[in-house]
């Protein structure tokens, strides 16, 4: 009986389970057959509608066909198609074929889509068809306007244009050329050859009018304004060269020949109305221009310096020549006291020559100056390069003579360090008796003898003739060294004898508590009185450590603050 009932309970809910996935199915094929006459539904006749407003004949009449040829399609062929497939997919759900009646689903959505497409390309077509009417027919009222104001203005400035006006009205004719091209494509329903035409019209009258507006400027600067420039230029040169310049590196005539054929090909540009070339060529003429007076300004100013620059540079030749001179007196008194490399003995020689070709240097370009045959930037620039060489001389030679004056001011200064440095030492051992220290291990007194050997190294360097600076500033240095190690190592060693002397002083307390602790005092004393204060000071610490932990540390502390 149980299994009869177990086997009722699971037919029922696998009837269940049925009724509600088949529930599911048909949902999903509602929202299809939904899809479906929305579609069904679209207005689409009633924009095709909009096209007979057009006249029906050329393209509007090959494109409205077409249209309605593929919603035909749409309605006669695809829809039914894709409500046959719905019915297949309801008939694989009442016989529990869900997998199948999935792919059939599949391929009804695929399908809708596509109709979908098809019918948003026929509306796009056709609104692009009606835009292009309603554009070309605003925009050709517009275009009619401009044309007949840009005609009228032509008529009454005809005179500012030239040559250019004959080219122009040629232009103006093919406008109204396409506009009747435009009328007779849109006569013969050709809306979309009409809009091309329109964008024709459009670029056409956009060219004309920025040539209505620039040609006069154009004619006005290429015949009048920069050949009055030409013309300032030339007479500018003629002033220039009648004042005494010399310009004729700077070859004005071939230079205006050449801008003056180029504003000849521009004019003759402009008259046949081709300007896209002149407007751009124009700007380097001008560059042109601009860089020739640039040039006459250069000149003017280069004659300003040279004149006012000559005297100065002679003066500055001047200087470094008498300094020089006694430069080389100097170095030989100098040599007499204080040896000096090899390198700083030529450098003098060296400062001569370089000296000697400044002087013809400049010599050369006086005598140019005077004779007036180069152009004032050429003379300018070298005498500019003959000044930065000036200058390096100059720098170089008073780095050389502030060395050697620091000679005599290097040996004081050494001479004064050596005092220093004995007062050092004799402080140090004055510590010694300070802080009562009963004897001085002999490796101090080692250390000592080193460090007076070495301050009498550097006193001996000072006392040879001619004194070498750089030897000396090397023993010099290894002197203060040594003296500074020294007073560091007397330093530790006054501090451990201190430290010493108080742990064992504070540990005999403890002598009397067992054998170990007053054999260990007894040799931390002989090490004491052998002036072996670390060994000392180890020993002792080491007993008292283990007796007071922490002592130690204290007296460290304690010792410290009373230094």
């Amino acid at each position: 009986m149980e299994i009869v009932i177990g086997l009722f309970v699971v037919i029922l809910a696998g009837i269940v389970m049925g009724y509600f996935f088949k529930k599911k199915k048909y949902t999903d094929i509602d929202r299809l057959e939904e899809w479906k006459l929305q579609i069904v539904n679209r207005p689409v006749l009633e924009e095709l509608s909009k096209v007979k407003q057009l006249n029906m004949t050329g393209e509007t009449e090959e494109m409205f066909e077409k249209w309605r040829d593929e919603w035909d399609e749409v309605i006669t062929i695809d829809l039914p198609g894709v409500e046959e497939l719905l019915f297949d997919a309801e008939e694989c759900i009442d016989k529990y074929r869900f997998s199948q009646s999935k792919a059939i689903q599949k391929s009804i959505s695929d399908k809708l889509k596509e109709i979908e497409n098809k019918i948003q390309c026929i509306i796009d077509e056709l609104n692009e068809l009606v835009g292009s009417e309603e554009k070309n027919r605003i925009e050709m009222e517009d275009f009619k306007e401009s044309y007949r104001i840009a005609k009228k203005q032509l008529l009454a400035h005809r005179h500012a244009y030239g040559k250019a006006a004959n080219h122009l009205e040629r232009q103006l004719e093919e406008v109204v050329a396409i506009f009747s091209s435009f009328e007779e494509a849109t006569e013969n329903g050709n809306y979309l050859h009409a809009r091309e035409l329109v964008l024709k019209i459009r670029a056409s009258m956009k060219d004309f009018e920025e040539k209505m507006k620039c040609i006069p400027d154009l004619f006005v600067e290429c015949q009048s304004y920069l050949p009055g420039e030409l013309t300032d230029l030339r007479n500018g040169y003629l002033e220039m060269v009648e004042s005494g310049y010399v310009l004729d590196h700077i070859d004005l005539a071939s230079q205006m020949v050449s801008i003056e054929k180029t504003l000849q090909e521009y004019v003759e540009n402009i008259e046949k109305a081709e300007i896209e070339e002149v407007q751009k060529g124009l700007d380097d003429v001008k560059d042109q221009i601009n860089h020739l007076y640039e040039l006459f300004e250069k000149e003017a100013a280069s004659k300003q310096y040279i004149f006012k620059q000559r005297d100065v540079v002679m003066d500055r030749v001047s200087e470094v020549t008498f300094n020089n001179n006694r430069l080389k007196v100097d170095l030989i008194s100098i040599q007499a006291s204080y040896h000096l490399s090899e390198e700083d003995v030529k450098l003098q020689k060296k400062f001569e020559k370089q000296i000697s070709t400044i002087s013809k240097q400049y010599e050369q370009i006086r005598m140019k100056i005077d004779e007036n045959t180069l152009g004032a930037s050429i003379l300018a620039d070298d005498m500019k390069e003959l000044e930065k060489s000036l200058e390096a001389v100059k720098s170089e030679q008073d780095a050389f003579i502030q060395k050697i004056g620091d000679l005599r001011k290097d040996e004081l200064e050494a001479k004064e360090a050596i005092k220093e440095l004995r007062m050092k030492l004799n402080q140090s051992i004055k510590w010694f008796s300070k802080h009562n220290v009963p004897g001085v291990p002999e490796h101090i007194k080692a250390h000592l003898e080193k460090t007076n050997e070495a301050i009498e190294d550097v006193e001996l360097k000072l006392n040879e003739t001619p004194l070498d600076m750089a030897s000396v500033i090397i023993f010099l240095e290894k002197a203060v060294s040594m003296v500074d190690q020294y007073i560091e190592t007397v330093k530790e060693l006054i501090e451990t004898m201190l430290l010493a002397e108080k742990v064992i002083q504070y540990t005999n307390r403890y002598r009397s508590r067992n054998a170990g602790i007053l054999e260990a005092l007894l040799t931390a004393e002989n090490d004491f009185r052998n002036f072996e204060y670390e060994s000392a000071l180890e020993t002792a610490a080491t007993v008292l450590e283990k007796v007071e932990p922490g002592s130690i540390q204290a007296m460290q502390i304690k010792l410290e603050f009373e230094e």
